[in-house]
């Protein structure tokens, strides 16, 4: 009777291992599964993370925050070029007066006052900006100066205004 017990307790225990195994190795193959799964989002992530990356590199290649040489230019003039860059964009938009035209615009607004919307100061020299009369729709690109005094000349050396469709 003992001798029966005993193989009656191996049985199950050999079983209760089938067992665990069976489900061990199964729960190792969902998580194989879901690590890999996991891994191929983080690759397909990681490859949109570069490419944005890239983006954005290319949309602030030309920006004066992101050129070296028109930094140092600035810096040796004895400027603070975040100041200075705030300064040519309020006195740009300074400009823009409720019911005129804003003065450096060569166009006349027809169906309102041309005022400049964006600026861009792309490096030491030139910027580039957009306006509109709420209608028409154009772009300059503007050569500014710093002079000794800290005035700033603008000359616009092309607009452009967009036909309307």
């Amino acid at each position: 009777m003992k001798g029966k017990i005993f193989m009656y307790l191996f049985i199950f225990t050999a079983l209760f291992v089938l067992f665990q195994f069976m489900n061990a190795k199964k729960a190792g193959e969902s998580y194989t599964a879901k690590i890999s799964n996991l891994e191929n989002q983080l690759d397909a992530k990681q490859q949109k993370i570069d490419s944005l990356v890239n983006l954005n590199m290319d949309l602030t290649y030309f920006r004066l925050d992101s050129d070296e040489e028109a930094i140092a230019y600035i810096e040796e003039m004895g400027y603070d070029v975040q100041k200075l860059e705030r300064t040519i964009v309020d006195q740009l938009l300074s400009q823009n007066k409720a019911g005129e035209d804003n003065p450096i615009v060569p166009y006349a607004g027809m169906e309102g006052s041309m005022a400049i919307n964006k600026i861009r100061l792309l490096n030491h020299k030139w910027i580039i900006a957009d306006f509109t009369d709420g209608v028409y729709w154009g772009q300059l690109l503007i050569l500014f100066d710093v002079r000794e005094d800290g005035v700033v000349d603008f000359e616009v050396i092309k607009a452009f205004l967009y036909p309307r469709n």
